[in-house]
């Protein structure tokens, strides 16, 4: 998933860096500027990057993680970009930092910025009902857009639904519509009232994509290119409209399937994720979108002001906005599916960018690798702002996409013993 938001002053975005190329050098960090003058975040020195390999390392091993592709800067005090390990396993292929990866609940981001586009230009409005928009929503008189780009829909999340998780797991490569989701969704009562709660629910950006393309007429994969993605200046993020994946890309491991046994779920289809996790990116761009998002580039500052207005998760120094978090003072948003995390953070006091890429969803000890490698790295650079969530808010299925029929006999078994019950961590 992902969780909260926060708020941050509106600096502009730069001119996105150039891509990397597909064989920049794995475990080669990156020149590193003068010393400077000594504030909280420190100048990336090989002394720094030295201690930030070895954290990096220590998770991989502890955490059995594959590969992972890290990007870490802030102005005047240079820039360390790694990868580390495997991008195949069948092959040995090395990671780099030119590889395209699954991003997960990322999308959501690029969802809601759309949204509040159209909020800009006055088609929409955050305080709306989503009944206005989509009909069959349940309590959908009284559901509004903030409210569900918020998470305090109070709708069941169809990602729970134990016959979404036998559609999911009996066929990864089978497409679904965003009215397919739904239907899961709206044959539970609501959790709760509008706005009694935070609870983080993939049924809420189905939705809100929904209702991007009622208002805009075009498809939401390319109002997202054409509105969000081009006039960021992102160049290798796409959102799929099914199982395509750009190469050269990591291949993605994962035990979130019917028989709890690690599968390549590389080329399984996204499209269950939709507008709350199919996109697809690379370690540049989602730099750039770092802080992009974070600083509200592309809309009004009354609008991003809304967006990062935080309400509790009941997570310690966590808050969730309108599509993005803050986690002690870093904003933005992680993502989960099977196969692929990732994590892309802002921390406007530094205007310092974290971005981690990696090919694993597979828990340690119930923690996602993603807050891990976030936790070690922020421990160096930031120790005032450690990135911790202290547990799986942002779920990969706790069984997705298999390539084999579930079991026929439900159990409560962890992930890695065949099960039919409906996933525990949604999928993003």
């Amino acid at each position: 998933m992902a969780v909260p938001a926060a708020a941050g002053a509106a600096y502009g975005v730069t001119a996105p860096d150039p891509p990397l190329p597909a064989a920049a050098a794995a475990d080669t960090p990156a020149p590193s500027s003068p010393a400077s003058s000594g504030d909280e975040f420190p100048q990336l020195s090989p002394a720094i990057a030295a201690k930030l390999d070895s954290a990096i390392r220590g998770v991989m091993t502890e955490a059995q993680v594959p590969g992972v592709i890290v990007a870490l800067s802030a102005p005047g005090k240079g820039e360390y970009i790694r990868s580390f390990g495997i991008a195949d396993k069948a092959t040995g292929r090395q990671m780099n930092p030119g590889l395209y990866m699954r991003i997960g609940s990322e999308t959501k981001t690029f969802t809601v910025t759309a949204l509040l586009e159209l909020v800009d230009q006055g088609k929409v409005g955050l305080d709306d009902p989503i009944g206005k928009y989509v009909s069959g929503v349940p309590n959908g008189d009284r559901i509004t857009l903030r409210e569900l780009a918020g998470m305090r829909s109070g709708l069941y999340n169809y990602s729970m639904d134990e016959d979404f998780f036998k559609a999911l797991t009996s066929d990864p490569q089978r497409p679904f519509t965003p009215q397919e989701l739904l239907d899961y969704s709206f044959k539970h009562p609501v959790n709760f009232a509008p706005g009694a709660q935070f609870e983080y629910c993939n049924t809420n950006l189905i939705l809100l994509g929904l209702v991007v393309e009622k208002i805009s007429g075009v498809p939401l994969h390319d109002y997202i290119a054409q509105h969000v993605v081009r006039p960021a200046g992102l160049k290798h993020t796409l959102f799929p409209t099914g199982a395509e994946f750009p190469n050269p890309h990591a291949h993605g491991y994962t035990n979130q399937t019917a028989t709890g046994q690690v599968e390549d779920a590389t080329d399984w289809n996204p499209s269950w994720g939709w507008a709350a996790g199919a996109m697809i990116s690379d370690l540049q761009d989602m730099r750039t979108w770092a802080k992009v998002v974070a600083t509200g580039t592309l809309l009004t500052a009354a609008t991003q002001a809304q967006r990062l207005e935080t309400d509790s998760t009941g997570i310690s120094d966590t808050g969730y906005g309108l599509g993005i978090f803050k986690v002690e003072g870093w904003i933005g948003h992680n993502g989960s599916l099977p196969g692929y995390e990732s994590l892309t953070i802002y921390l406007p006091e530094e205007q310092a960018t974290l971005v981690v890429l990696l090919n694993t969803d597979i828990l340690h000890d119930q923690i996602e690798p993603s807050t891990l490698f976030g936790k070690a790295i922020t421990e160096i650079v930031t120790p005032d702002h450690v990135y911790n969530l202290p547990k799986p808010t942002e779920p990969a299925a706790s069984t997705p996409p298999a390539t084999s029929p579930p079991a026929s006999t439900p159990t409560t078994a962890p992930p890695t013993a065949p099960s039919t019950t409906p996933p525990t961590r949604p999928p993003y």
